[in-house]
């Protein structure tokens, strides 16, 4: 007989393990997912299609709390409960339902990097691994029993995006590699030790704001840690918000295509950006520079009496950015 599962799943995470347990055999009964917010930039694959594609029921709850909810998955009386990506925690009470145990997987090496976001928090703090954990749920976030992890590397230049698609694939790798011991009832539950790791709080487009007065280092990462397809690190010059869409730390030997003359130049600079042999670049507050290889500029609602974003972002030229800040006031 199939192991009956209710899944909660979202993000490609959720579509990508949704998927390892269909393949496996498993009998789901239920996909619980998210709505989509008309106000979020919705680049990743839809839980709720994969579901249709296969004929299961799903519902969008705003609150996993819901008595409904509760009482629903109680008459399915599911063997499982699995948490892919999903972006509420799930009470212990929905948790005991599973009678074989409740499941999540979380995107770094616990007991590092738990809580929100975690693999732009690793790359905002210059880690060079992290991976995917499939781990038993508890009432803490992510601190129930291990029963398997895959890293991945983060490159020097990855970006969040990037560093996601790999874990993307180590989730479902770890997923298949361990759920045919979870169904036999022999998967290991390793401990996890909360107090050896490390929690962070979700994110903000705001936490983008570039401070650069910090070593290049530090933006770098930052840059790296926000790039599109998420909001993206940003510097305000008067009223006028610019994106750093993609960008190089420029190591101190130089890069190619750099002259040497051009890098001692910019280190005489204050921090921030700069335009030079027509090339744009971030001077920061160790002397280091950031090479900017696309400045973005949000496209801005002007009929409103202060601007307001509408949408949208053009790339802007380092011509014409030493234009528009001629023309700023600067703050």
């Amino acid at each position: 007989m199939k192991p009956r599962a209710v899944v909660f799943a979202y993000h490609n995470v959720g579509v990508r393990c949704l998927q390892v347990l269909l393949a496996r055999g498993v009998d789901v009964a239920l996909v619980v997912t998210h709505e989509d917010n008309p106000d979020e930039n919705i680049w990743f694959g839809s839980v709720k299609s994969v579901a249709a594609d296969h004929g299961i029921n799903v519902t969008t709850p705003a609150d996993p709390k819901s008595a409904e909810l509760h009482e629903t998955i109680a008459t399915l009386a599911p063997d499982f409960i699995f948490s892919f990506y999903y972006r509420h925690m799930l009470p212990v009470e929905l948790l005991a339902l599973a009678a074989r145990g409740a499941y999540n997987m979380h995107g770094s090496l616990l007991p590092k990097y738990r809580g929100r976001v975690p693999t732009n928090w690793a790359v905002l703090n210059g880690e060079t691994e992290t991976g995917a954990t499939l781990h038993e749920m508890a009432a803490k976030p992510d601190a129930g029993a291990i029963l398997a992890q895959t890293p991945v590397p983060i490159l020097p230049d990855d970006t969040a995006s990037q560093v996601f698609d790999k874990t993307t694939v180590a989730a479902e790798q770890t997923l298949w590699r361990v759920l045919p011991a979870l169904i036999a009832d022999e998967a290991p539950h390793l401990p996890n030790d909360i107090s050896k790791g490390s929690y962070f709080g979700g994110r903000k487009p705001e936490d983008g704001r570039i401070d650069w007065t910090k070593p290049a280092q530090q933006v770098y990462n930052l840059i790296r840690a926000v790039a599109p397809p998420y909001p993206g690190a940003f510097t305000d010059i008067g009223q006028a918000r610019f994106i750093v869409a993609r960008a190089r730390l420029v190591p101190e030997k130089g890069l190619p295509g750099i002259a040497a003359d051009t890098q001692r130049a910019l280190q005489d600079l204050p921090p921030g950006l700069h335009v030079k042999d027509n090339a744009l670049f971030g001077v920061c507050g160790d002397g280091r520079v950031v090479a900017i290889r696309e400045l973005r500029q949000p496209f801005v609602d002007e009929s409103e009496t202060r601007q307001t974003p509408a949408g949208g972002e053009r790339v802007v030229s380092p011509a014409e950015f030493g234009r528009l800040t001629q023309s700023l006031p600067h703050s």
